[in-house]
């Protein structure tokens, strides 16, 4: 990790989402206000009122502890479980934990559908499992003693993927319940913490804000991740019987990509009843037969098309493109490209760096230093680091983040890997695009090896339709 911030600023990392109003009325207690910070300001960076020399910066709850880790901020506020993901597989990293908070109380779970048996289910071969928590999820499965499993790392609702496309989700016990799955052990128990940079405090006078944040209620200290007793497993690395699959099974998405997807299905004449522009249930009803349909994570569906799970996807080409970054031999590829959710990906710099591509822009960033590591942030972490090669940066950090990723440049990063559809958002946050990776639009993925049979009868004919009215919409 590189050095802690050793400019004059103390720099403070908060969390977004639902800690915010929680924590923003117990900083105000103490007299440690982020000027915007709880009213829900949009911003991404704030003053405090009355400590000139304290700057705060709001970031997904995830992000935080490799924030200070990173030494890009000094002391952060961040749950407990999102610290212990990432010490968990850096047990020395330079994360000091300083005092439990009372707030974010949240338990993460194993949970599966009701009936679930974790015994029964650790003796009857690889055990799927989806989460969010890829090392707490995989520590609390060693200590299990499960003798195979395979882990789906996503990006979110791991809820939705049991029981047909992983046995257990490891999640928050509150998804877990709204979901109707049942809780069968405790992966991790925890609040929100307090955290400092290790090299930080003991470099620099922190003192005028750590007196006032370790005022903030302490909560319970214990916690962090279970130790959960080793299973005895009778039946070990058998093969489940698994009837071969007679539907074609085809993801759809969620969030953004919604819109366009169903309006390339209504152009296309196909229908799922529930799936429409603006509401999904987690399992349309298809009206072609032998179909069945699953909504998910855009950014999942390459892992899950190539493992099998589903034979039909319907998600991002930039997607698909990090998939292939990651994994350049999947067995994965675009069907049809369909035409709609159309951006540019690139790499994100501010307006007024004084360049004109990203040749000035690295001689301007090393004019002083022609060592000086560059940044990259970006969710599509593999992408990123493709870039920073293919481009010839020389010395770089790929910086993995989880959202708010207009604030990253230029104090956290020199270079944001981002999506932009028409310039609005990167121009109200004084930013452009420098360089073009991509054009990202909507597409159809699904294995290269075509489906045997009706599957792949029926593969082709969806296919073909949507691929016809893209190009009715286009034309």
């Amino acid at each position: 990790m590189t050095a802690a911030n050793m400019s004059g600023t103390i720099r403070v990392a908060l969390p977004r989402g639902e800690l915010r109003d929680a924590l923003a009325a117990q900083l105000a207690a103490i007299g440690f206000v982020p000027e915007g910070y709880g009213e829900g300001s949009r911003a991404y960076r704030f003053s405090v009122t009355g400590m000139p020399e304290v700057l705060v910066r709001v970031f997904s709850d995830r992000d935080i502890p490799i924030q200070v880790a990173l030494g890009q901020y000094d002391l952060g506020i961040t749950r407990r479980a999102w610290m212990d993901e990432l010490l968990v597989r850096h047990r020395h990293d330079s994360i000091v934990p300083l005092r439990a908070l009372d707030l974010g109380a949240e338990r993460i779970v194993a949970a599966g559908t009701p009936g679930v048996d974790l015994q029964r289910l650790a003796g009857s071969g690889v055990v799927r499992v989806a989460t969010e928590y890829p090392q707490l999820a995989t520590r609390y499965l060693n200590r299990l003693r499960i003798p195979s499993y395979r882990l789906f790392e996503v990006w979110g609702t791991a809820e939705a993927w049991p029981p047909d496309d992983a046995d257990l989700a490891i999640l928050p016990e509150a998804a877990a319940l709204a979901e109707g799955l049942v809780s069968v052990g405790t992966v991790h128990d925890g609040s929100a913490w307090l955290i400092g940079n290790r090299t930080a405090l003991a470099q620099r006078d922190l003192g005028s804000v750590l007196e006032r944040l370790l005022r903030l209620p302490g909560g319970v200290a214990e916690g962090g991740p279970t130790e959960p007793a080793a299973l005895q497993v009778a039946r070990v690395l058998t093969v489940r019987d698994v009837l071969p699959r007679q539907t074609l099974r085809i993801a759809v998405p969620d969030g953004h990509a919604q819109r366009h997807t169903a309006a390339n299905l209504a152009d296309a004449g196909i229908t799922f009843e529930g799936y429409t522009a603006t509401a999904a249930v987690r399992r349309p009803t298809s009206s072609i037969p032998d179909v069945e349909v699953k909504v998910m994570r855009p950014q999942d569906m390459p892992a899950a098309v190539a493992t099998g799970a589903f034979d039909l996807a319907l998600t991002g080409r930039d997607w698909l493109a990090a998939h292939l970054a990651t994994y350049p031999s999947s067995p994965v590829h675009e069907l049809a490209d369909l035409r709609r959710s159309r951006y540019s990906l690139g790499a994100v710099v501010p307006e007024a760096l004084p360049a004109a591509n990203i040749a000035e822009a690295l001689a301007y960033w090393r004019r002083d230093d022609p060592r000086r590591p560059i940044r990259v942030a970006s969710e599509y972490v593999a992408l990123a680091d493709q870039y920073a090669r293919t481009r010839r940066l020389g010395r770089y950090v790929v910086v993995p983040i989880a959202g708010a990723s207009e604030g990253f440049v230029p104090d956290d990063a020199e270079i944001l890997i981002e999506g932009s559809e028409t310039g609005t958002t990167l121009r109200a946050n004084q930013l452009h695009m420098i360089d073009v990776i991509m054009e990202s639009t909507n597409c159809a993925i699904g294995a290269i090896a075509r489906p045997e049979g009706r599957r792949g009868e029926l593969r082709d004919e969806i296919v073909a339709r949507l691929s016809r009215a893209a190009e009715m919409v286009s034309a």
